[in-house]
């Protein structure tokens, strides 16, 4: 855990709750003066986060509602635009705006990105800016290269911390293509047994 996401996340209630359970003293280590204003990206997370094709969103509304919502693309449609910086194109949806109405009011934003397979999780904290495809082109077209759909925005998010999840309770899960790799060499040998065993057969027939 970074020292900025404690920072950010160990308000006095938390702590408060980590004293009474007993894990205050451990968390206590990263809370020293000092920290980093803001996160840093290094290169473990920057080549995770170029292999996800999704994660999880948390913006919260001017009534004080959190939403949550999925967003999928490409693996490595969330790009990381510096150190502190990354950036997605948001693409049309069932358009309703939650997220992007959210972050007109509020910029807090938080992700989480999953790697299943591998029981991973990135957890990510920041401020999102809403990028106008007049005013932000430039920007907007970095993000683009790689869509069939229907852009019709960028979403900038400057880093505040991350924290790197335990795998506890992450239920490994695969996708098609992930399966599709695993199987290759047994469907290989299993095309291989088959002809083997056509050989085989010809051979006893031709004998009787």
């Amino acid at each position: 855990m970074t020292l900025r996401f404690a920072e950010i996340m160990f308000t006095p209630s938390v702590r408060a709750v980590q004293e009474s359970m007993g894990s205050r003293r451990a968390y206590a280590r990263l809370e020293r003066p000092g920290a980093p204003a803001r996160d840093q990206l290094g290169e473990d997370e920057r080549e995770f986060i170029a292999a996800r094709d999704s994660f999880y969103m948390a913006s919260v509304s001017e009534t004080g509602w959190p939403y949550v919502q999925h967003r999928g693309g490409p693996p490595g449609f969330l790009k990381v635009i510096d150190a502190g910086t990354l950036a997605f194109a948001d693409v049309r949806g069932n358009r309703q705006y939650v997220s992007v109405g959210n972050v007109l009011g509020n910029d807090r934003v938080s992700l989480i990105l999953m790697d299943y397979p591998n029981r991973r999780r990135l957890k990510l904290l920041g401020h999102a800016r809403v990028l106008d495809p007049a005013a932000d082109a430039e920007k907007l077209a970095l993000l683009t290269d790689d869509y069939d759909a229907k852009v019709e925005r960028g979403i900038e998010i400057v880093l505040e911390g991350f924290d790197w999840n335990c795998p506890q309770h992450i239920t490994p899960r695969f996708t098609e293509a992930e399966i599709a790799g695993a199987l290759a060499a047994l469907r290989e040998r299993l095309r291989s047994l088959e002809e083997e065993n056509a050989a085989l057969r010809k051979r006893l027939e031709g004998a009787s």
